[in-house]
């Protein structure tokens, strides 16, 4: 086999993998293949493409962000805590009523503001990524708490559950936008010079930081990018059940981390592409999926889910060591 047919296959592992995955549950179900199914899977990553996605550009720099379930959770709940019960400031007599775009604005800045937060924790104080968003990961599990009082937000009105159960053109809005957030992601990566310095700082650090790369304010960014797709999860996810839950977002940050590994991201940093994270995605979605269909146990599933990601970090590593 020659060099570029070796090289080939090695960018199509992830397609193949879905490829394979497919036929061998089709094989099984015949519930697999209708269109009612797949538009299901489609809804149902959607949530998971838009975290991945951000998760993507913090790997491609050797960073790892734990905390996109908990900003997921926290943001989605304040914001749609502001669409149904406003803001009221007591001692001055006035309330401030929200409507949807001002919710939805509202979440995004939120999980923005919550993944520069971890940006800034990194780059000003030289904390491990690892650390700092794993301390994110339990504040902003306990702000959730505190602000529903663990008590679900409930009944948001039509307006807003149409964002993550309605359908335009025939495909669920989820999808749609989704697909806008990894076109703009996409675009980031191959067309401007942001996206060249992240992958410059995943390959050597110190490297682009003498080449006259910013790496602070790559890194800040990168994060604030992960904080905001977080957001933009989560109002996908409150508006497909119609309420905030306290415990939203729980182990997405390990589906998320997942599928850009799955997806040929190496966590070494500066490999990896967002298309093959959306790829990676699709992959544990069908599995899942799949998984269901089959009637698999819940506790078996997440053992399948664990074997699947520690096979794609093996192969990662061994790739890596061929070369």
């Amino acid at each position: 086999m020659t060099l570029l047919n070796k090289e080939t296959l090695k960018k199509s592992q992830s397609l193949i993998a879905l490829f394979l995955l497919c036929l061998f549950i089709s094989l099984l179900s015949d519930k697999f293949f209708t269109s009612s199914n797949l538009w299901n899977v489609l809804r149902q990553i959607s949530v998971n493409v838009c975290i991945s996605t951000g998760m993507t550009l913090v790997i491609l720099t050797s960073g790892i962000d734990l905390s996109v379930g908990s900003i997921l959770a926290f943001s989605s709940a304040l914001g749609v805590g502001l669409l149904k019960n406003g803001l009221a400031f007591a001692g001055f007599d006035t309330y401030v009523g929200f409507t949807l775009l001002g919710c939805i604005l509202a979440v995004m800045l939120v999980g923005t503001l919550l993944g520069l937060f971890n940006g800034f924790m990194i780059t000003k104080f030289s904390i491990p990524p690892f650390v700092a968003t794993l301390a994110m990961l339990t504040i902003g599990r306990g702000l959730t708490m505190l602000y529903t009082q663990g008590i679900p937000i409930s009944n948001l009105g039509e307006n807003f559950q149409f964002i993550g159960s309605g359908y335009l053109l025939g495909i669920p809005v989820p999808v749609w936008i989704s697909i806008v957030a990894v076109s703009m992601v996409i675009f980031i990566t191959r067309k401007t010079s942001f996206g060249r310095h992240i992958y410059a700082i995943g390959g050597n650090e110190r490297a682009a930081l003498l080449s006259g790369v910013n790496v602070n304010r790559v890194k800040l960014m990168v994060y604030g990018i992960s904080g905001f797709m977080a957001a933009l999860g989560g109002i996908l996810v409150s508006s497909r059940l119609n309420s905030a839950q306290p415990n939203a977002g729980m182990s997405y940050e390990l589906d998320s981390i997942a599928a850009v590994v799955i997806g040929g991201t190496s966590l070494s940093g500066g490999v990896g592409t967002v298309g093959g994270t959306v790829i990676g995605a699709l992959i544990i979605g069908v599995l899942n999926n799949g998984l269901v269909l089959l009637n698999v146990s819940p506790f078996w599933q997440q053992v399948v889910k664990g074997a699947v990601i520690l096979l794609a970090v093996i192969i990662d590593r061994r790739s890596k060591a061929s070369k």
